[in-house]
């Protein structure tokens, strides 16, 4: 019997798969527990209708975050941060200190776990970072630290 799957299932597939399986099977686990739909025209309609929207919106999710990667690449983050003698900083710039910046100065919204830096900042200069926006798609930026 041809029935989809509404739950991952170990050794039989997972979510959203068209599978076979025994009769038995499927009337009399898979069915009951809710854990698959049997296959027939209406329900690989919509299978059909919901494999198209999720291909769609991961097309359009890759999109903006190109759009995103266009507006960053080669920016320049200027932070400004308090040093003792030697030029040393206070601690360290943070991911969560450079998501700021952008915010303010570029206008865009960046997660700060996604932020890589080469090396800890933790001196006067400009720094390499980059953010990934997506897993295709990655915006290479600035970051110049200045004394207060």
């Amino acid at each position: 019997m041809k029935v989809i799957l509404q739950a991952d299932l170990k050794g039989t597939g997972k979510k959203g798969e068209l599978v076979n399986v025994s009769d038995g099977y499927a009337r009399n686990y898979l069915l009951p527990r809710k854990l698959a739909i049997e296959a027939n025209a209406q329900a690989m309609n919509e299978l059909k209708n919901r494999d198209e929207a999720l291909k769609h919106r991961a097309e359009v999710e890759l999109q903006n975050a190109k759009e995103l990667a266009q507006k960053i690449d080669g920016k320049t983050i200027k932070l400004t941060a308090k040093a003792g003698a030697g030029g040393k900083l206070f601690g360290s710039v943070t991911s969560k200190e450079i998501a700021e910046g952008a915010s303010k100065q570029i206008g865009v919204e960046m997660d700060k776990k996604k932020i890589s830096i080469d090396a800890d900042i933790k001196s006067f200069g400009t720094f390499n970072a980059v953010v990934k926006l997506h897993t295709q798609v990655q915006a290479k930026f600035f970051v110049t630290v200045t004394e207060e």
